[in-house]
Formats: C-alpha cells, sequence, structure tokens
C-alpha cells in the first residue's frame, strides 16, 4: 500500500485546510499520516490511519527544535513515503531537512504566503529568503496559492532541483457555503446587532497583522451611529481594542465576538467585509465573505490583490491608511446599488477558487512524476 504523510506545525492547520486531501488519498487507496503538534495524544483526524504527535518550536534555536527533527527523521526513515507534503514555515523547513536523503520519495511543499514579498520588512528577506531558498534544492515540487509567490518560487525553484506551481488558494467549500440559509433578521437580533444598522464584518486573530485597528479609526472619524462592525476572533490585542473603542466612544458600535464558528451566517446578514491585514498567504475569510455575496474593503497587500479589484469587488487601500479606509467604508455605505453589483460580482468571481476546482489542480501536481534534476 502506498503511503502520504502530510506534515504541518499545529493539528488546527491540517483540520482546517487539509482534510478533503487527506480523504482524496484515502480514497485512492494511500494509508495516510499526519505529523503535527496537538495537545491531545489521542487527536481525532478523519481520514488518518496514523497520527504523530510532534512539538514544533517557531524559534529553530530551542531544543524542542532538534527534537522534533529528529522524530521527523526517524519517521520518514521507518514509514518510507511515496509522498511527503509539508506545511507551515518551520514544520517545512525540519520536514525537508529530514528528509532530503529519501530518493524515492516526492516531496512537496505548499508555502501558505512567504514572508518575503514586495514592501515585507527587511528583517524578513534576510531572514526567510535565504532559508527558502537553500531549502529549495530539497524540494521536489513548491505549491503557491497567490501569483506573486508564484513568481517568485520560480526564481528558486529553477536555480535548483524541482517545479513551482501555483494554485488558487486550498479550496473554498461553495456548496457547503451554499447550502447555509438564514433569518437575518433572528441573526442580527442574537448578535444584538440593530435590524436596520449598516453591519460590517471581520473575521481574524487580535493581532497587530490583522489590522482590526485601522477600520476602527476609520468608523471613528466616519461617525454614523447607523454603522455596526463585528470582529470575529481572540488574541492577544483583546484589551487593546476594547480600550481603543472606549476611547472613540464606540461601545454601541464596535462588537468584539470572540472566537465564532457560525461566520457563514453572519457573514449572510451582514453588509460589507473588511480585510485590513498588513501581510496575507490568501485570505481564505474573504473570499467565503465574497462567496456570502458581500462586497470587500481590503488592504492592498501580497496575496490579497490577487482578488480584490479596487472598484470592482469592493476597494483596496493602503493598510496604514485610516483616511483610505473611512473614504472606502463610506462609499460603500452611501452607494447601495454599487454596493449590490460589487457582491453579485464576488459570488461569481469566487468559483475559480472552487474546492473541487483545486482539488483537481492538486490531483495532476500529485500524479506527474517528480523532475529529475542534479543537485
Amino acid at each position: 500500500m502506498k503511503k502520504v504523510l502530510f506534515v504541518a506545525s499545529v493539528i488546527g492547520h491540517i483540520k482546517a485546510f487539509h482534510l478533503p486531501y487527506l480523504e482524496m488519498f484515502k480514497q485512492k487507496g494511500y494509508e495516510v499520516h499526519v505529523a503535527a503538534y496537538s495537545d491531545n495524544d489521542e487527536e481525532n483526524i478523519p481520514y488518518c490511519d496514523k497520527f504523530y504527535n510532534i512539538k514544533f518550536n517557531r524559534s529553530p534555536f530551542r531544543l524542542a527544535t532538534i527534537y522534533a527533527y529528529k522524530q521527523l527523521k526517524r519517521i520518514v526513515k521507518t514509514d518510507q513515503y511515496d509522498i511527503i507534503h509539508c506545511h507551515t514555515p518551520v514544520a517545512s523547513v525540519l520536514t525537508r531537512f529530514a528528509a532530503r536523503n529519501c530518493k524515492n520519495t516526492t516531496l512537496i511543499y505548499t508555502a501558505h504566503g512567504f514572508h518575503f514579498f514586495k514592501g515585507a520588512p527587511l528583517i524578513n528577506w534576510m531572514l526567510y529568503y535565504p532559508v527558502e531558498r537553500y531549502c529549495a534544492r530539497y524540494t521536489d515540487k513548491l505549491i503557491t496559492i497567490n501569483k506573486e509567490d508564484y513568481d517568485r518560487a520560480k526564481e528558486l525553484t529553477l536555480r535548483k532541483s524541482g517545479e513551482s506551481y501555483y494554485i488558487p488558494g486550498v479550496g473554498l467549500d461553495l456548496e457547503k457555503i451554499n447550502a447555509i440559509n438564514i433569518d437575518r433578521e433572528a441573526k442580527r437580533k442574537e448578535l444584538g446587532i440593530p435590524i436596520n444598522a449598516f453591519l460590517i464584518v471581520s473575521v481574524g486573530e487580535l493581532n497587530k497583522n490583522k489590522n482590526h485597528k485601522v477600520i476602527i479609526e476609520a468608523l471613528f472619524n466616519i461617525n454614523n451611529p447607523q454603522i455596526h462592525y463585528v470582529i470575529c476572533g481572540q488574541g492577544v490585542l483583546k484589551d487593546y481594542l476594547k480600550d481603543l473603542i472606549k476611547k472613540h466612544g464606540l461601545e454601541n458600535q464596535v462588537h468584539l465576538l470572540g472566537y465564532r464558528k457560525d461566520i457563514i451566517e453572519i457573514n449572510k446578514c451582514a453588509d460589507l467585509f473588511a480585510f485590513p491585514s498588513r501581510r496575507e498567504g490568501l485570505g481564505l475569510a474573504a473570499l467565503e465573505a465574497m462567496a456570502c455575496g458581500l462586497p470587500i474593503v481590503t488592504s492592498n497587500v501580497h496575496g490579497i490583490i490577487d482578488y480584490s479589484q479596487d472598484g470592482i469587488t469592493g476597494y483596496n487601500c493602503n493598510p496604514n491608511s485610516v483616511k483610505e479606509f473611512k473614504i472606502a467604508l463610506d462609499n460603500i455605505f452611501k452607494e447601495k446599488t454599487k454596493r449590490n453589483e460589487m457582491g453579485s460580482y464576488n459570488i461569481d468571481y469566487v468559483r475559480r477558487y472552487d474546492l473541487q476546482n483545486v482539488k483537481l489542480l492538486l490531483q495532476e501536481i500529485y500524479s506527474k512524476p517528480k523532475k529529475k534534476v542534479p543537485i
């Protein structure tokens, strides 16, 4: 029986993005293994025959990192995989080193967003680019999910053995999204949002990169009590954002909802999705919102600009510009006809990101023999 190993730093990444592909391998008769970190040694992972609980550490200079590397090396030597597919930065680096001498294994890495990109801090280029360039020599297939990263990957892999590919994201389950129907008024009542309010939604961890602050500042400048803003997520900046909301007197308009499992339902009772991140590999949350028929106001960076088209899908703005976000939010609030046109366009546009389309592309990549290039 053929074997495949999926590797990521945490099990949540596998469960959030890769279960359809574990299922795909099971259907093809593979024995499916997963290596990731979980708080639960008895982790139940659908379509997984064997789970290796490996505690990856974000710092390469910790003893835990050395131990994780040794675990991986032992696993790949013992199990003799046909395919290893790794994800997330630290896990992918350790996996490629651990499996570098496995000549009968096809080693695949999906970059969910390079940390070095146009406009990224210099330190990112100094730290991450040399590592990725070096690891390319051990990568048979390097998959990217946005076009800027794909152009960069071609530079990396053309210098070393391997081939680079572009796929439109990890797969958007449009069938599941379209099957969800809600009572708009009832959902708003549940969330504590006035029925006639103009509702903006953001989804993402409460951290500096997700940049929720800029939307709060923009709403303060708009000064329109009809506009309400809900943020779905948790994180280290919760208290900071609560203080900012209080400082601007927006307690009745801005709502921190914490972690939510009903994002699609919330999107379907909203009027606009805001996605002001400073960096994104792609941004599944924004694509889900587009599939729900929402216009989007986003930052104009990295993977987001693959789909965020200024004046068409919504508006995109400099992530540091409160003024640009203020104008964009205010325009969409005032232009109902334009807002509806953008939402309708977005429903049609995101079909290219559909899970079934991405699965077909990945099947082609998996089945293609690896390129034989001398190191």
